[in-house]
């Protein structure tokens, strides 16, 4: 038998697909839930691409521009049900508004080594002063750890000692801003373990 070729959706996914079967025993209102929710993942890219511009740009938000924030999505083609604006734009007002505020870089690579790197949304270091926000559109709560070893990470990349700077992290995140200020052991030690481990997956990977 020859099979009829489907190339465009090579290494694509469907939401009704065989790897996904609990939508076999979804009812119609679970179903609706679990689409709209396979849309937080593009949602959160997309926000945080138009939050990079607006702070590269010092392009400040108002209260009035939800526009700003509704148009590349709907544009993405984001159903208008799995944009909840009351939960998405007072975190991205005052994410981008802060950042933009404490003259922060946004989107910047921070990395130890091949096996140890991560993105941060927004960071700041000036007078001895480390600053990472973290901004999640997500409803998953975000953890404070993340932004550690992103500190973690900006001390190893920069030969700055722990103990030598302060440092802020903020998450932004369901209306809420949270603000957590590490010990400096705590980061220090996020530093020998991020050494440590690897050291151990290049072990591993030679052999």
């Amino acid at each position: 038998m020859i099979f009829n070729e489907h190339s465009n959706l090579e290494g694509q996914h469907a939401f009704l697909g065989a790897s996904q079967y609990r939508w076999l025993n979804y009812t119609e209102e679970d179903l609706r839930g679990a689409y709209l929710r396979s849309y937080a993942q593009q949602i959160g890219t997309i926000l945080h691409e138009l939050a990079k511009d607006l702070i590269l740009n010092r392009i400040k938000v108002n209260k009035m521009d939800k526009h700003l924030v509704l148009l590349p999505l709907v544009k993405a083609g984001v159903p208008r049900a799995a944009i909840d604006m009351d939960w998405i734009f007072p975190n991205f007002m005052a994410y981008v508004n802060d950042a933009i505020g404490f003259h922060m870089t946004p989107e910047v690579i921070l990395v130890h080594s091949y096996n140890c790197f991560g993105t941060a949304d927004a960071i700041a270091f000036r007078d001895d002063f480390l600053r990472i926000h973290d901004y999640k559109s997500g409803v998953i709560p975000a953890k404070m750890e993340q932004l550690e070893i992103y500190a973690a990470l900006f001390c190893l990349e920069y030969k700055k000692k722990p103990m030598d700077i302060s440092t802020e992290l903020r998450i932004y995140q369901g209306g809420e801003v949270l603000v957590h200020n590490p010990e400096p052991a705590l980061i220090m030690d996020i530093c020998n373990r991020i050494i440590r481990n690897d050291n151990i997956i290049d072990e591993i990977r030679r052999g």
